[in-house]
């Protein structure tokens, strides 16, 4: 398990090498052994001074109370001067840690969708007006003040995170919450031709909500596994996905959601994310040497990467 001084010293490292653009810590409450995301978040922010920090994402947003959130994350944009983005998400999950979360706040999973959308509504506001009153189905609040404001204005971005499978209409209105609610979209999908025709039609539903469909940023969540052998990089990347999610993934599914092998082989398996319109990835590094893991992805893959995207998009880095 890694230690938190060594988790800060990977942020210092992260940002001194100039590659990196945004780091991101994972999410719960009770579903796993971690550190609670806010708080983590706070250290990293004392720790760094040009990255953003974000939760990929914060699944338990539906199960925190929105008020207490919006004063908190408000403190936190502030230690970070601004650079902080909240991605929401239902926080469905089928880990029985979850379940343990559900039972425990009595949210039932027919109520998450209408507390993700109330709970952004209540932080813009809170965000960005005083003596604020809010009228929903699951909360309500009258005369309500959060100060100090974040730093970042109008406030700080909000993105949302899917990954709906299965029904295309159900899949659609992940993509509908996005354009009506949301500044950016995060998904682990991984499968490209599927990838395609969600940024096709997130984009589409921003254009029929009125919205510019470029200021919604793409952001995928993915994992990093640098090894001579890409067999080997990926038996590693399913172990240690397995134990972190505490569920099998099938090797394919392993395959797909990891940039594994050889720096050249990571490189082509990124690159085509760049040229469907993904602007920023999240590189986790699937193995259990993660300062060494960092150090190679810095040397090997991301100079490469960043040669090889040249021709796609200017920048394509995160952690």
């Amino acid at each position: 398990m890694t230690t938190v001084p060594e988790m800060l010293e990977m942020a210092e490292r992260a940002e001194e090498s100039g590659l990196f653009q945004s780091l991101w810590v994972g999410d719960s409450l009770l579903a796993k052994p971690r550190l609670e995301s806010v708080t983590l978040l706070a250290a990293l922010a004392g720790r760094t001074h040009t990255l953003r920090l974000g939760p990929a994402c914060m699944a338990s947003f539906p199960l925190r109370d929105p008020v207490l959130l919006a004063y908190q994350w408000a403190s936190l944009d502030l230690i970070a001067g601004g650079r902080t983005v909240l991605v929401a998400c239902t926080g469905i999950v089928e880990q029985e840690g979850g379940k343990v979360e559900a039972e425990l706040y009595r949210v039932a999973p027919k109520d998450r969708v209408g507390r993700l959308v109330e709970w952004i509504k209540i932080l813009k506001l809170l965000w960005t007006e005083d003596d604020a009153s809010f009228a929903g189905d699951h909360y309500r609040f009258e005369h309500v003040t959060i100060n100090p404001k974040p730093a970042a204005k109008p406030r700080p971005p909000i993105w949302i995170a899917s990954n709906a499978r299965g029904d295309r209409s159900v899949i659609e209105r992940t993509h509908r919450r996005v354009a009506l609610h949301a500044d950016g979209w995060q998904t682990s999908i991984s499968d490209y031709d599927d990838m395609r025709w969600r940024i096709s039609d997130i984009r589409a539903k921003a254009v029929e909500a009125g919205r510019d469909p470029n200021s919604i940023e793409m952001h995928l969540y993915h994992n990093v596994n640098v090894q001579p052998d890409r067999s080997v990089a990926l038996e590693e990347s399913k172990r240690f996905l397995d134990a972190y999610y505490m569920m099998s993934y099938a090797p394919e599914r392993v395959a797909s959601w990891t940039a594994a092998g050889t720096p050249g082989e990571c490189v082509e398996h990124l690159v085509e994310y760049a040229r469907m319109g993904i602007d920023e990835v999240t590189l986790r590094c699937t193995s259990w040497d993660q300062m060494g893991h960092l150090r190679l992805v810095i040397e090997e893959v991301l100079p490469r990467l960043n040669e090889a995207l040249r021709e796609v998009k200017p920048a394509y880095r995160s952690m």
